[in-house]
């Protein structure tokens, strides 16, 4: 026999019997009852305190006993029948509660259920009110039914391991499902390109925008275990090959790529090349990304266009407004101290005006430059 505490650890595994079970079992001491024509006969599970039953006929409503006051105390110590024709003349059952009190029992016989690894957890046993002894049947039959106990007692367990170890499983998966449900539902909703190539640049995932992009770019309906270099422009093929062999060695890359130049569908692209490791280290692929940045291109060259525009307007009024606003004033004191004789001045009057009219259209035009034609802000 194995040590006490795994000989519990056992009990526990079989103490939580299906329904369907039962009626099994009842069937069994009943016939064992029949047999050995006795009138109580129980399986019970034996733990640290207490003798379970788990089917019996003959013992009413009492589903358990105390396992010191239990003769199955002594059964799981062997491993072959247990008979005591007379328990009064036991030393070890004689004084047994149901021994010298009602129902008086006076015979017990019981085979230990030793399970598969060796742990005796419990018994197939009878009693009667009056001694007795078997007959070589009735000891076969004992023995042979307490294996069909075991036998069901060990069936019902394995089968619900595997009922407990196939909902964990079910569950696992709608786990897995859900996490892909909701990651994909992230992935379809960026507006980036987004790819997930092979090491030889097969496509093993794509976004909804990927091919969307594809579709309406190159006319072709993007699929899983497509070349992507096959359906792109050839004008890519260098560069990409080139940053997709530098993730594909472990480090990543990114890169503003113009894509399709001269084209109307021409554009502005940052592009990452990111290594995907699985869980033992190998590089497995690339992750390959694409952000459109057309926009921010566009609003970067008219930004630009914008400050040079600033900076002309600025060089004109800080230099070449202050000669014409000079000469006036200078015209005007002159004016001034000659008593307001305007004719001899007016042609240089005029000049200077002309010449100030003229700076302040070119700050005008290139104000108009700057917020857009015809005054309007792009």
């Amino acid at each position: 026999m194995r040590n006490e505490l795994d000989r519990l650890d056992a009990v526990d595994r079989f103490k939580q019997l299906d329904a369907g079970i039962h009626k099994d079992l009842d069937d069994l001491v009943k016939l064992v009852a029949q047999v050995c024509n006795v009138p109580v006969a129980l399986v019970s599970l034996i733990d640290a305190n207490m003798q379970w039953f788990k089917a019996s006929v003959g013992t009413g409503d009492m589903d358990c006993n105390q396992r010191e006051h239990s003769f199955c105390q002594f059964t799981i110590m062997q491993d072959d029948l247990l008979i005591i024709p007379d328990v009064t003349l036991d030393q070890r059952t004689a004084s047994l509660p149901i021994v010298i009190n009602s129902p008086n029992i006076r015979f017990y016989a019981g085979v230990p259920l030793i399970t598969y690894d060796g742990y005796a957890i419990g018994t197939l046993c009878i009693l009667d009110v009056q001694t007795r002894e078997l007959d070589d049947q009735q000891k076969n039959t004992l023995k042979v039914l307490g294996k069909q106990v075991l036998n069901l007692i060990e069936l019902n367990w394995s089968l619900q391991t595997l009922a407990n170890q196939q909902e964990h499983t079910e569950q696992q998966k709608r786990r897995i499902e859900d996490s892909e449900l909701k990651l994909r539902a992230v992935f379809d909703s960026s507006k980036d390109l987004h790819f997930l190539l092979s090491r030889h640049k097969q496509v093993l995932a794509f976004n909804k925008e990927a091919a969307n992009y594809i579709q309406t770019n190159y006319a072709h309906s993007l699929r899983i275990g497509d070349y992507l270099l096959n359906i792109v422009d050839i004008r890519m093929h260098e560069r990409f090959n080139q940053y997709f062999n530098i993730a594909l060695s472990g480090e990543p890359v990114k890169a503003v790529w113009l894509v399709r130049p001269g084209q109307v569908t021409a554009g502005w692209f940052e592009v990452s090349f990111t290594p995907v490791i699985d869980n033992l280290g190998n590089k497995i692929g690339v992750a390959f990304n694409s952000a459109d940045i057309t926009l921010q291109k566009l609003n970067e060259e008219y930004i630009a266009l914008q400050n040079a525009a600033l900076q002309r307007i600025a060089i004109i009024q800080s230099h070449e407004l202050r000669r014409p606003v000079a000469s006036l004033m200078g015209l005007i004191e002159v004016i001034r101290l000659d008593n307001f004789k305007i004719t001899d001045y007016f042609e240089m009057l005029q000049s200077t005006v002309h010449e100030l009219d003229s700076k302040i259209r070119e700050i005008v035009k290139e104000s108009e430059i700057t917020i857009g034609t015809d005054g309007k802000e792009n």
